[in-house]
């Protein structure tokens, strides 16, 4: 399943070229994947209380085509499991146009808050605290 939301493109996110400035890219994929989490039932507070939060390992942005003042774009947010401490997460950002504007494929994990470390099974404890897993690929 991939899940998406639509975000509109404000002034004070361009630079001097009069695009989205690249960093502005990360806060949208972090936008759409607390978006994700919430639609799959799962709050901050679900998060902390049973001592974990997620944690951004890597995330690689492809660049197409330009956003500017005034588009909306949606970006999406599909997970990707595996074995192991890790999972991946992929998002493309397209324009109302349907345009490809930018990919982004992330790492994450979730951190034992208490030790500080990666939980060894991070796909198990997304699924025990999502109230609909199908949103995280689960």
């Amino acid at each position: 399943m991939t899940f998406s939301v639509r975000i509109a493109v404000r002034a004070y996110e361009l630079d001097t070229q009069g695009h989205v400035n690249n960093a502005v890219y990360h806060q949208y994929g972090d936008h759409a994947r607390w978006e994700c989490l919430r639609a799959a039932g799962i709050s901050v507070d679900d998060l902390v209380g049973s001592g974990v939060g997620p944690v951004t390992l890597e995330n690689t942005i492809r660049f197409h085509r330009e956003l500017r003042d005034g588009d909306e774009v949606e970006v999406t947010c599909a997970f990707e499991w595996g074995e192991g401490r890790t999972f991946r997460i992929r998002q493309e950002f397209r324009r109302a146009d349907g345009e490809l504007a930018a990919e982004m494929t992330g790492v994450g994990g979730l951190l034992d808050l208490q030790a500080r470390r990666l939980i060894d099974d991070p796909e198990a404890r997304w699924r025990s605290l999502a109230r609909t897993p199908a949103v995280l690929g689960l």
